[in-house]
């Protein structure tokens, strides 16, 4: 249900903005609907720096198959103008993030959880309409410094759209 309310936040500021007619500004924030690889959607905010970079934040959040977890991620990211509104881009960066499992089998109840520390990367690319409205496509490489919930290195692919402001 909140993924709907989420949602429907998004979709109403963008329709606003282009009734508005504003031109977009210095921020974008939306979702990123990730693969299982990563935890899956997150809330995306980017905030442009310079004219060629800026700072990504993501919120990401699971809660299915018995496990709980959010993580929060930090990119620093490069952009390259590929044509107007067309851009492709790149970066580093790390994430931090808490899981719960537990799961009932018969009398028992097994049940775990911990916290997690990821660097990871991003590499996409993104089109900006003429409207306030951004839609990128990416895939960051995530490698888990500690084996409490997942070890070793994983790919994250995601499509994302964004309301820019």
């Amino acid at each position: 249900m909140k993924k709907v309310q989420i949602l429907t936040t998004i979709f109403s500021l963008f329709f606003i903005g282009v009734a508005l007619g504003q031109k977009p500004g210095k921020n974008a924030l939306g979702l990123r609907f990730g693969s299982n690889s990563g935890l899956g959607t997150e809330i995306s905010y980017q905030r442009n720096l310079e004219s060629n970079n800026r700072l990504e934040l993501g919120l990401g959040w699971k809660n299915r198959h018995d496990v709980n977890a959010f993580k929060i991620t930090g990119i620093y990211q490069w952009m390259w103008s590929i044509d107007k509104g067309f851009n492709w881009y790149a970066g580093p960066g790390a994430a931090i993030g808490t899981w719960n499992y537990s799961r009932k089998h018969g009398n028992n109840r097994y049940s775990d959880n911990g916290t997690f520390v990821l660097l990871t990367g991003d590499v996409g690319i993104e089109y900006n309409f003429d409207i306030p409205l951004q839609i990128s496509l990416d895939l960051r490489p995530e490698i888990y410094l500690n084996d409490s919930y997942r070890d070793g290195l994983h790919f994250d692919l995601g499509l994302a759209l964004r309301y820019r402001f």
